[in-house]
């Protein structure tokens, strides 16, 4: 009865607007040639347009990826500085891929380091008068490795008098070693840049909780290698900056993912459990869903198309067979690292039911052994939407206590 509700809903839905146009003409309200052409508008955008989507790969990639929306215009990524964040190294790491030459994938990533360690060596990064006028700077430092800093500053200055472009690297990998900091990986969602503002503001929250924080751009993305991006190849390009995290320092790591980049965490998790590669210590998940499936479905984009009868045959169904599929609802359940779900009741991009939804999945499927599954939810009435969660006076609180409490945990 169920199915015969749902077939009946959505041929009056799909007929709907033919047949208030012919209703229209037969009541003199519109003439032939008025007729001719809203039929032809209406078979364009229902009919041609979802074939177009479902034949076209680069079609299904361009709506997912979303990689030709570009802002804020004219911003160089080469300078950090210039959405400031000062004290942070710009650089690109290669990532060896099979699907294309022997050069590989050039990806771009940034490294903001910790405010303690900014306070600290000031001077060497030449960076005193953007630490004066930060009101960051000026709060109470969180906890962090300031026993290990004060202990190891005069050989690092000694080493690193000044810190120049030819030695930069040194200097930043050297402060990523030492003993008692935490890393952050940031993955973000589609459009833009690492740079995008609500992403800094994601980056300067996390450096005065004293973390080291890494975020990329996937290929496609901004000065990133303009290659047309997949589920396979932006998750590779994870999977190298992460290994390339992982080899430079043994202090712990958290992955956090926003939004597309939610499915990219899980997948990179389950990835690296599959692998029995090292796994990183916590998982933060923001505004994620359960897979595209279910996304493409609830996404404002979709609104025109959802109740059209040929909606999964030309829109949901393509992208699974064509490998776009984010499914995190079948990933958090193949690593066993502890979990944190943020998500915003009035969140239109990513419903907070699709959030709601991945938690109890993984509340439920995950083993008791496994560690543990948190889910917080902001309130609609404070209007973070989609990308400002990170202005939660809470917030900060919610994840130094997730990443204290796990950080030195093994699962």
């Amino acid at each position: 009865m169920y199915e015969i509700h749902n077939c009946l809903r959505s041929v009056f839905l799909a007929t709907l607007i033919p047949g208030t146009i012919l209703l229209s003409w037969l009541t003199g309200l519109v003439g032939l040639r008025s007729l001719q052409a809203c039929l032809l508008i209406f078979f364009l955008i229902f009919v041609v347009l979802p074939l177009i989507f479902r034949y076209s790969v680069t079609f299904q990639r361009g709506i997912l990826f979303l990689t030709f929306i570009k802002y804020p215009k004219g911003l160089d990524l080469t300078k950090p500085e210039s959405v400031g964040l000062y004290a942070t190294r710009n650089f690109y790491i290669t990532v060896k891929d099979h699907d294309q030459d022997e050069d590989g994938v050039r990806v771009g990533v940034w490294h903001v380091l910790p405010s303690n360690a900014v306070r600290r060596f000031k001077r060497e990064l030449r960076v005193e008068e953007e630490v004066a006028q930060d009101p960051d700077q000026q709060l109470d430092p969180a906890p962090g490795n300031e026993h290990e800093l004060k202990e190891l500053s005069p050989a690092i200055r000694s080493e690193f008098p000044v810190v120049l472009p030819e030695n930069e690297q040194l200097f930043y990998e050297r402060l990523l070693r030492m003993p008692g900091g935490t890393v952050v990986l940031y993955l973000h969602g589609n459009t833009a840049s690492r740079g995008s503002g609500h992403r800094s503001e994601v980056y300067k929250l996390l450096r005065k909780l004293n973390y080291h924080v890494f975020s990329f751009d996937y290929r496609g993305y901004a000065d990133s290698d303009p290659v047309p991006p997949t589920e396979e190849g932006v998750v590779r390009d994870a999977m190298m900056v992460f290994e390339y995290i992982a080899n430079t320092t043994s202090n712990p790591i958290v992955v956090w993912g926003h939004s597309l980049g939610t499915g990219v965490a899980t997948h990179l998790c389950a990835k690296l459990a599959s692998l029995r590669e090292r796994a990183p210590r916590g998982v933060i998940l923001e505004s994620p869903f359960t897979n595209i499936r279910d996304e493409i479905r609830m996404h404002p984009f979709a609104k025109l198309y959802k109740n059209l009868p040929w909606f999964n045959f030309t829109i949901s169904q393509p992208m699974y067979t064509n490998r776009l599929r984010f499914e995190s609802d079948v990933h958090v359940l193949e690593f066993r690292q502890p979990i944190m779900i943020i998500h915003a009741e009035d969140d239109v991009v990513v419903p907070f039911n699709l959030g709601y939804r991945l938690y109890r999945i993984a509340l439920d499927g995950r083993s008791r052994s496994w560690g543990p599954v948190e889910f917080h939810r902001f309130g609609a009435s404070r209007k973070y939407g989609h990308k400002y969660l990170c202005r939660a006076p809470e917030l900060p609180g919610l994840i130094q206590k997730f990443v204290e409490n796990y950080r030195d945990a093994v699962y």
